[in-house]
């Protein structure tokens, strides 16, 4: 598996290799993005093996221009490629004059997608949305449980699609609950889940669902979405999202509830394999990270734009002919 190391840890897109004297720095100050360590715990690695070992045959008779717009909770999106919950990127560049969040903000915007924000204080998260389009946002398991509460409120006054919180940041490297820019994490418990889900009109995301177990609890504390991820490889030898994402998506039949899908997926080809195995909508992070990073706003607009001509064409050889239409049996893992 070692010809995927260099995906795996950097997250490079396909077209772009990074050479490995820049992986350790990747994609901007230590702590950014964590780097895993490539070996068998990194399960980044894990995850690049599964994604190239499933294979697509061929239904083309019949098959037609694909139409890839997508309803997302209820509203409807050009496609059902999302840029994800990225943070702080207005922090990494040395052109301080640049704000990559504002300009990801503005690229899902221009491309009618429907954008998701991370973690960032109340006032920086105010400044991206003020961009335009619509959002979700993603808050920390604060171990102040009214920093959670409060974070809600003000998604909700700024208009935002939907609120959730990452269940999957709780544990640090040390085996203690993680501290994140010097700000305490803590533990969720499914009252805690139900708490923040009750507290807004707004629907309420589990993000870094990983298991049945977490989506039938995610489902019983009133979520109405789920995201399948391992948060960018943070569980040591962590399954890949989409080797659960059948399973869970078959517990979670008659909830109503939405399933979206993250974890490195670098090609509109990657995205096709999520949607068909049943995701509704998917994230792109590292796909477009270095994209932003490097030429902003429209690089990141070209980048979408191609994932979305690549996501066409493979459903245009497999007889798809719009993103309700998926069939799984499409897909054959390679031994």
């Amino acid at each position: 598996m070692t010809e995927h190391k260099i995906d795996a840890v950097s997250g490079a897109s396909e077209t772009e290799r990074i050479e490995e004297a820049q992986v350790d720095h990747w994609p901007g100050p230590k702590g950014m993005i964590p780097v895993t360590s490539g070996q068998a715990d990194d399960a980044n690695v894990h995850n690049r093996y599964y994604l190239d070992s499933l294979l697509v045959e061929m239904r083309v008779i019949d098959s037609v221009e694909p139409d890839l717009t997508t309803t997302i909770l209820g509203k409807n999106y050009a496609s059902p490629l999302m840029p994800a919950a990225l943070s702080h990127l207005n922090k990494v560049l040395p052109d301080k004059s640049r704000k990559p969040m504002q300009e990801k903000a503005r690229a899902a915007c221009n491309l009618s997608l429907l954008n998701w924000i991370g973690m960032e204080s109340n006032e920086e998260y105010g400044e991206i949305v003020a961009e335009g389009g619509d959002t979700v946002r993603i808050i920390k398991p604060f171990a102040d449980h009214q920093k959670i509460l409060d974070e809600i409120k003000y998604a909700e006054k700024h208009h935002a699609v939907a609120v959730g919180i990452d269940i999957d940041h709780v544990a640090g490297k040390d085996g203690k609950y993680d501290v994140v820019d010097g700000i305490p994490l803590g533990s969720i418990t499914m009252a805690d889940l139900k708490k923040y889900a009750e507290s807004t009109d707004l629907p309420f995301i589990a993000k870094g669902v990983l298991s049945v177990s977490d989506a039938l609890k995610a489902r019983q504390a009133g979520c109405k979405a789920i995201v399948v991820s391992h948060h960018h490889g943070r569980v040591p030898f962590g399954i890949p999202p989409l080797s659960v994402l059948q399973s869970i998506k078959k517990s979670l039949t008659g909830s109503g509830m939405q399933i979206f899908v993250d974890g490195s997926l670098m090609s509109g080809y990657d995205a096709y394999k999520a949607l068909a195995l049943g995701a509704d909508a998917v994230l792109i992070g590292r796909g477009i990270l270095s994209e932003l990073l490097k030429d902003g706003e429209k690089a990141v607009e070209a980048k979408l734009q191609k994932m979305n001509e690549q996501l066409a064409e493979l459903m245009m050889y497999t007889g798809v002919k719009d993103t309700k239409s998926f069939d799984p049996s499409v897909l054959h893992k390679e031994n």
